[in-house]
């Protein structure tokens, strides 16, 4: 359920129904709104009776909600999140690209491809430094001197910069260094790994699983919010299909079903859900012309020698042309 505050309510007013509903035995979520703020009731195993708190000073309106996921759904905030990585804008009416190579491999790959892609309009910069492989003799990353390098590129480009976590064992050294911390595919039902992201105080990047219904991503992404932390971007990266001409089939409806459904903003990730490199211009276009709020493209200066996923990352020239048409598109979206 959620408690609307009238317009006009004081703090001590939303502080004693906070108090009401705790001493219901539930657990009271505040929500700043633009105009009024909301308080949501979590934890309850059942129907919530309305009439213990509509008779309390400053409520306006008392509104059950029928989703599963609460705190990341609209009927809890019906606004967009907007986030802030490092002094760039994630959400609502602002078009984000986030770029780099798949794996970090060495200062000076990490720094070429940096500047290469924020000449071309790249906001922040991307690169594993611990890296889930199918294969445990595939190159697994260079952990913290990865970690190390990222934060190198940051002080020379200024760009902010996203790297994955694994496991709790290297949470806390992830954070440490990056400015959003991804949470893979592998990990989107990692509970563990997901509530201890909500005691972090960095946004987090939610992958979509690859056999994962949106429902059961939301959730994941409910784990966070529910933990404290309510910066969460999701990204759409594919799922696994019967398909064999591309690695996994980009599931484009998720961003107006995801954007109906929930506050919270949602990018693209054309280049695993391809794994071809011939298919990341196109999906990049599409998934702006649907709205999403932003592209994670893997890029290399030299892909034939990349240590990890070359086939899939664009070559500078093309990632610059890329950049050109999702902005033109994203324009026209925009005035339309």
């Amino acid at each position: 359920m959620l408690v609307v505050m009238d317009h006009n309510a004081t703090r001590e007013e939303i502080d004693a129904v906070v108090i009401a509903i705790e001493e219901k035995g539930y657990t009271a979520r505040p929500i700043p709104g633009g105009e009024r703020v909301s308080i949501g009731i979590l934890n309850n195993e059942g129907p919530v009776d309305a009439s213990h708190f509509l008779g309390l000073p400053g409520v306006k309106d008392a509104i059950p909600v029928t989703r599963p996921y609460k705190l990341v759904s609209r009927e809890f905030k019906p606004e967009d999140t907007v986030i802030q990585v490092g002094g760039v804008t994630i959400g609502k009416d602002k078009l984000t690209i986030v770029a780099g190579p798949c794996a970090i491999e060495s200062e000076s790959q990490a720094l070429t491809i940096a500047n290469h892609v924020k000449q071309s309009g790249a906001q922040l910069f991307r690169g594993g430094a611990f890296k889930p492989r199918t294969s445990p003799y595939s190159f697994q990353g260079l952990g913290k001197e990865g970690l190390i390098i990222l934060a190198r590129v940051r002080e020379v480009t200024g760009m902010p910069v996203v790297t994955e976590v694994m496991d709790l064992e290297t949470f806390d050294l992830v954070e440490e260094y990056a400015d959003m911390i991804q949470i893979g595919a592998r990990n989107m039902q990692n509970f563990s790994l997901l509530r201890r992201a909500g005691h972090s105080r960095k946004p987090i990047l939610l992958k979509r699983g690859m056999a994962a219904t949106i429902d059961e991503w939301l959730m994941a992404a409910e784990y966070i919010l529910e933990s404290g932390n309510s910066q969460v971007i999701l990204c759409e990266r594919g799922v696994r299909t019967f398909v064999h001409h591309s690695r996994n089939t980009l599931d484009l409806s998720a961003v107006p079903v995801v954007r109906k459904e929930s506050h919270l903003p949602i990018i693209i990730d054309p280049s695993h859900a391809a794994g071809r490199r011939d298919q990341v211009i196109p999906l990049s276009r599409a998934a702006v012309a649907v709205d999403a709020h932003g592209l994670m493209v893997e890029v290399h200066h030299q892909p034939e020698k990349a240590m990890s996923d070359g086939a899939q990352s664009l070559y500078p020239d093309q990632f610059d042309l890329l950049c050109r048409q999702v902005l033109a598109i994203f324009n026209h979206v925009k005035e339309g």
